[in-house]
């Protein structure tokens, strides 16, 4: 109601800080997944991929599935190698994910949206393409870092920053400036769109349908439930665009590195001419596996931590 917004515990400070805390530890949790995902979306780029080409590519792939590439990685790099770009990560988190999570609700109000219960959907997806929108587009720079630590095997030629300040630093002065470290921004803030658009709408509407059918109660299970749909969602919906923004934010722009793609568009379109449509849902598993338990965790510690301080559920 409305003397429960006028309230100290619905502030939007408040309300940004739970979004970057819950976010930040989900980020740490599954890292791991997404440097696996990050391989793998990387794995026989521009290789011939159809008919014949098809069968021989699955074969020589570096990192055989999920588990595997698991694997290959804590052989050959330690566990530390699961854990590259955590910190251009925990910062993409608390700026990015802070926005896209917590503008979401005061957009939805905006727009508004009132009763919690009967909010039209489109509605939550326009609130969750804004603020996804604008986190990324802020925060395009902390992504390309963390995708070019995440990309580093274990025989590659050893990236020319000492560490996340370095990179920053590095990139705008010798790739291009502000342009270099914005590589990619198109198909970044298209995927958080996309993104935030499918995720956070998922949960919220899945989890009043669930409520208002008198299927489950508010509480941890129906929490794990929304969140591995809304998971599901995302990972179906973004998987192709974030391929894309794997592969183009990964090529350096020096003088020495012959660029591939000219842009988001070609990345796309040569992607799918070399592999197939079905080469834009490589590391679709570990997509799901990432977003899936990101989200729970996310939105586990939001739903908690929201209770803690006296703030309704989402």
């Amino acid at each position: 109601g409305s003397a429960k917004s006028s309230s100290s515990n619905e502030s939007d400070g408040i309300r940004f800080m739970l979004a970057g805390v819950s976010n930040m530890s989900a980020a740490t949790v599954t890292n791991p997944i997404d440097v696996i995902k990050v391989r793998m979306q990387l794995d026989n780029e521009m290789v011939k991929q159809r008919g014949d080409g098809m069968r021989k590519t699955m074969k020589s792939r570096y990192y055989r599935g999920f588990i595997m590439g698991c694997g290959r990685i804590v052989t050959e790099e330690g566990i530390r190698g699961l854990y590259k770009g955590l910190f251009p990560s925990l910062i993409r988190e608390g700026s990015y994910s802070t926005i896209r999570l917590g503008a979401y609700e005061p957009l939805k109000r905006l727009l508004g949206a009132s009763d919690v219960a009967h909010t039209p959907l489109w509605k939550k997806l326009l609130a969750g393409a804004t603020s996804g929108a604008i986190g990324s587009s802020i925060a395009t720079p902390t992504d390309l870092v963390k995708v070019r630590f995440q990309s580093q095997r274990a025989g590659d030629p050893p990236l020319p920053y000492r560490n996340t300040i370095d990179a920053f630093y590095r990139i705008f002065t010798k790739e291009g400036g502000i342009r270099a470290l914005y590589r990619g921004i198109g198909p970044t803030v298209q995927r958080a769109a996309v993104l935030t658009a499918t995720q956070i709408p998922t949960y919220d509407h899945t989890k009043h349908t669930i409520i208002n059918a008198g299927l489950m109660k508010e509480g941890v299970p129906l929490h794990v439930v929304c969140s591995m749909l809304a998971g599901l969602a995302c990972a179906a919906t973004t998987s192709p665009i974030d391929i894309v923004k794997t592969r183009y934010m990964k090529q350096r722009s020096s003088v020495d590195v012959a660029v591939r793609y000219k842009s988001g568009i070609d990345c796309f379109i040569q992607t799918v001419r070399f592999e197939g449509f079905l080469g834009l849902y490589k590391g679709f598993i570990p997509n799901w596996a990432r977003i899936g338990p990101h989200t729970i965790v996310t939105f586990f510690i939001f739903e908690q931590l929201r209770r803690s301080v006296g703030m309704n559920p989402v």
